[in-house]
């Protein structure tokens, strides 16, 4: 079907991005988990307005400024968890003020960032409070070992104008086994120091159906769940049905049987890989390989006739939701099939 929007475009299905939030709502609800979506994915408060709406418990940002322009978009967020350490002046000042705003946590895995929090916020109105960032084997951000988030609680604990907030990971996936051991152990460390360990927050789409499976967890904070991307049907977390964002592309050349050329390159599809081979699905036709991305075009290609038309759309489903989602200044939504109006989508390009 032929789509009166001009291309390319972003294309969000509603009812598919309903769908996906119930199905993980429920399996929280089941387990007695707190859900957190983090909202890079979509950056759009409407779409939070329905994480919050199925019983999320608040969101997740990674930018002071993304966390702003979410609050601004929607009077109904107030619980605000951002998962990055906080360093300079004019962040600490807007976390400041945010903090006067919502209910708002922020995460440290240093001494220096935990001094830079203190030292602003002892001369604030409202303590911030502060969650001990754990690597629990992604190796990226994180203390190391048990005893290390203990030392860091106590630090915080003391700290002038912060609060203890709990403990945070974003573990690999298949790494609940690891995330139930680790937070286990700072948890008992942390208690036998007399501090309260109040949330024990844990995140990954890819592993969130096993999230259960590390009990002492308080919460969860899927992301790409709400949209799904082809990196998330190649690992077998969802299938192309559960797809709710699409690249809607129009052939502007054919210029042979077994290739043809898209409007849309790297600019919407942008050119992460995910260790993939090619930029995309297009929907449809598994017959097809997107294997190169200029700026403006793109490059299907078949083993065989392409079958393609100057002037026909497809729609693909990209590697990397996430990322597709900063490249555009609003989102076409549909319902029932059908285009319902655009979304603008006032977090993307955050920088601070």
């Amino acid at each position: 079907m032929t789509l009166p929007i001009e291309t390319p475009a972003v294309l969000v299905d509603i009812d598919i991005a309903r769908r996906n939030i119930r199905r993980f709502q429920d399996y929280a609800d089941r387990n007695g988990i707190g859900v957190r979506p983090h909202i890079k994915t979509h950056k759009l408060p409407q779409m939070a307005e329905l994480q919050l709406d199925a019983g999320a418990i608040g969101i997740t940002c990674q930018k002071v400024t993304e966390a702003e322009a979410m609050v601004d978009g929607s009077a109904r967020i107030k619980d605000v968890l951002i998962t990055y350490n906080m360093l300079g002046k004019e962040k600490l000042a807007r976390l400041e003020r945010l903090n006067e705003r919502v209910i708002l946590s922020v995460v440290a895995d240093n001494q220096t960032v935990i001094d830079g929090l203190s030292v602003h916020f002892a001369h604030a109105g409202k303590p911030l409070t502060v969650l001990v960032e754990c690597n629990t084997g992604a190796d990226r951000c994180g203390v190391a070992m048990p005893a290390e988030a203990a030392t860091l609680a106590r630090r915080i604990s003391d700290a002038s104008g912060l609060r203890f907030g709990g403990l945070m990971t974003y573990p690999p996936a298949d790494g609940a086994a690891r995330v139930q051991s680790f937070m286990s152990e700072a948890k008992r460390l942390i208690e036998a120091d007399g501090l309260k360990v109040p949330t024990i927050t844990s995140g990954g789409t890819p592993g969130m159906m096993e999230a259960a499976e590390a009990p002492i967890t308080t919460e969860y904070r899927p992301g790409t769940y709400i949209y799904n991307d082809r990196s998330l049907v190649v690992r077998g977390v969802a299938t192309w049905e559960n797809c709710a964002l699409t690249v809607l592309a129009t052939v502007v050349s054919v210029p042979a049987e077994n290739r043809a050329i898209i409007d849309a390159g790297s600019k919407v599809l942008t050119s992460d890989l995910l260790g993939l081979s090619g930029y995309g699905h297009v929907l449809g036709r598994d017959d097809i390989r997107i294997d190169q991305l200029s700026e403006e075009h793109g490059r299907l290609v078949s083993d065989g006739p392409i079958g393609l038309k100057v002037g026909e759309q497809v729609r693909i489903v990209p590697n990397h939701a996430c990322v597709v989602t900063n490249m555009v200044d609003a989102v076409h939504v549909l319902e029932g099939g059908k285009p319902k109006g655009q979304w603008p989508i006032p977090a993307r390009g955050c920088v601070l």
